[in-house]
């Protein structure tokens, strides 16, 4: 039995360790494949150059893991394709950009590449309120059975000490199918972090996002004395180097990120001001208190059901609600 518990473990550590591996060869041929833009489009317009990197990124990952999945037949971790990005963007820097930035601009870019990768390993390993069967000091998580997923889609009432009296969030227990658990205040599976967001890693997450968002402006900047001091962008008949390649395909890489992700941190704090989780919204009609029910018209042969939100009370106390329920 315990040679058994051995082997499982070892072919579990080969497994994240071959996904790791195939991950980071994903990662240097999606950046290679983004710097053949300015490679052959360097006289074009740079918004023109944003859009092509844009579909090709799209059409990259979409193809790249179609065939990685049906034609190789491996699998890859998300985690550390994200973790690997953000290596190699560091790595990058440091070799080339670095040398035109000043003091407190690498002082700070460093840094907060220090906290991202710190608050990686912070969401990876967080509890984001996984419901254990019974008591809160049990140890086996509230799971279920694939033939029974689709009851576990109700709102599960948990025990009356694990309440938060007005806010309803004590009592929103989503079931999550990627992690076949129950969790608490359920917003959403993250598939970049592999992740469930939950009650007690929402916050987390928030600052996480902020971290991005402020690690990749920081990025543009520097990237942009570098690209400033070279004279990338104003000699664009002249064919440019690998380095100054990936400098600009970086900062449009850099770019696209960063649309998305201010997109999502205002949808996220929409959420929060408003008291609804993602999973909520997308999936409202599974969720009874979610329903308002309006009287049946004649002529109608069923009732309408439209959506309500019976937990927002107020912007404020939303967020006072929100903060305190992860202090």
């Amino acid at each position: 039995m315990v040679e058994t518990q051995d082997q499982r473990k070892h072919l579990a550590q080969s497994k994240s360790i071959g996904r790791c591996i195939v991950s980071c060869i994903f990662v240097f041929l999606t950046q290679s494949v983004l710097s053949l833009v300015p490679r052959f489009f360097s006289a074009s317009a740079f918004l023109t150059q944003l859009a092509l990197s844009a579909l090709l990124l799209l059409l990259f990952l979409g193809f790249g893991g179609w065939c990685r999945r049906r034609l190789l037949q491996v699998r890859a971790s998300a985690p550390a394709f994200v973790f690997f990005n953000i290596l190699f963007i560091w790595g990058f820097y440091v070799s080339v950009i670095r040398q035109a930035v000043p003091l407190l601009n690498d002082a700070v870019f460093s840094s907060e590449v220090v906290f991202l990768v710190i608050g990686l390993y912070s969401i990876l390993t967080s509890d984001p309120g996984i419901v254990t069967n019974g008591s809160a000091s049990s140890d086996q998580p509230l799971n279920s059975s694939v033939s029974q997923v689709d009851n576990h889609d109700e709102v599960l009432e948990l025990p009356c000490h694990e309440s938060t009296e007005g806010s309803g969030l004590g009592t929103r227990v989503r079931y999550c199918r990627s992690c076949k658990a129950y969790i608490k205040g359920l917003d959403h599976h993250c598939p970049a972090f592999g992740k469930c967001i939950g009650q007690n890693n929402h916050l987390l997450f928030l600052i996480l996002l902020f971290g991005f968002i402020s690690t990749e402006a920081s990025y543009l900047v520097c990237a942009s004395l570098f690209a400033a001091k070279s004279g990338i962008l104003n000699r664009p008949s002249m064919e440019p180097t690998l380095s100054e390649n990936l400098a600009v395909s970086t900062i449009l890489f850099t770019i696209l990120q960063l649309v998305w992700q201010v997109v999502f941190v205002i949808w996220h704090i929409y959420c929060v001001c408003v008291n609804i989780r993602t999973d909520e919204w997308i999936n409202w009609k599974k969720y009874p208190e979610f329903h308002l029910v309006v009287q049946r018209q004649p002529g109608q042969s069923f009732a309408n059901i439209r959506f309500r939100n019976p937990y927002h009370k107020g912007i404020l106390q939303n967020v006072e609600e929100f903060l305190a329920l992860r202090a």
